[in-house]
């Protein structure tokens, strides 16, 4: 990534570059039973020259588009963690549902405070082996010093996707007192924020918090106990330009 961020500096238009640099815990509760929460440090880096651009924890390249003040959309090439899952040691009798880097192609459009993005994902390591589907919606609101960027969030998840992380194979069922479950793709809707107050120009905390609604087919998952999953971010961040 630095080595790409260092090219793209390069060969990116001669005008200043803004990047936003920070660290702080995320925290993401698990919709199954008696798993706990995961609660993981996260780098947070924002930062986007046209050519290529991480957004917290998603890095992409664009491969057409174009930027302005006040309109930019762009194509891109696109890839992004997924800490979901939980291993065998959490529920008794059920194997591993892994993490995995899922990548795409995604596209952007923002004009003037409101932006679109929507994504083609796909599993890059292979452990459910499918496509999902996310758009999110959103807009910047000044409020004094608050930085405030709410968004509404769709995802289709495909079976595979629900299969692998709520369902439960005949093997499994044989382990456990779970019956055999085989889930269909569904929707999970979400709601998040991002709220920044700056301390100084260059330091601020930066808070992200976001509800998703999981897919009624993982809710009927017999390892599940929970609707809803809760995650946030709590950062502080340094900004500069160069």
């Amino acid at each position: 990534m630095l080595i790409v961020l260092i090219f793209s500096t390069l060969i990116a238009k001669e005008e200043k570059q803004k990047v936003t640099l920070g660290l702080g815990p995320y925290i993401q509760t698990q919709p199954y039973k008696d798993v706990d929460d995961i609660v993981i440090p996260s780098p947070v880096i924002f930062f986007d020259n046209g050519i290529v651009y991480v957004r917290w924890s998603r890095a992409g390249i664009y491969f057409l588009g174009d930027k302005t003040d006040d309109f930019a959309w762009g194509l891109s090439v696109t890839f992004q963690p997924r800490v979901d899952g939980y291993t065998s040691s959490d529920i008794a009798g059920m194997d591993d549902r892994k993490k995995t880097l899922e990548g795409g192609i995604a596209f952007s459009l923002k004009m003037d405070k409101a932006y679109m993005e929507t994504m083609l994902l796909t599993d890059v390591l292979d452990r459910y082996e499918d496509l999902i589907f996310k758009t999110e919606i959103g807009y910047d609101f000044e409020f004094e010093k608050f930085s405030i960027y709410p968004s509404a969030i769709i995802v289709y998840q495909s079976s595979s996707f629900i299969d692998y992380y709520y369902g439960v194979k005949k093997e499994e069922a044989t382990r456990t007192n779970f019956a055999k479950y085989s889930p269909n793709g569904g929707l999970q809707l979400g709601m998040q924020t991002y709220i920044k107050y700056p301390f100084t120009k260059e330091i601020s905390a930066l808070i992200n918090l976001r509800i998703d609604k999981i897919a009624n087919e993982a809710t009927s998952s017999p390892i599940v106990e929970e609707d809803y999953i809760y995650s946030g971010l709590f950062s502080l961040i340094y900004t500069f330009e160069y």
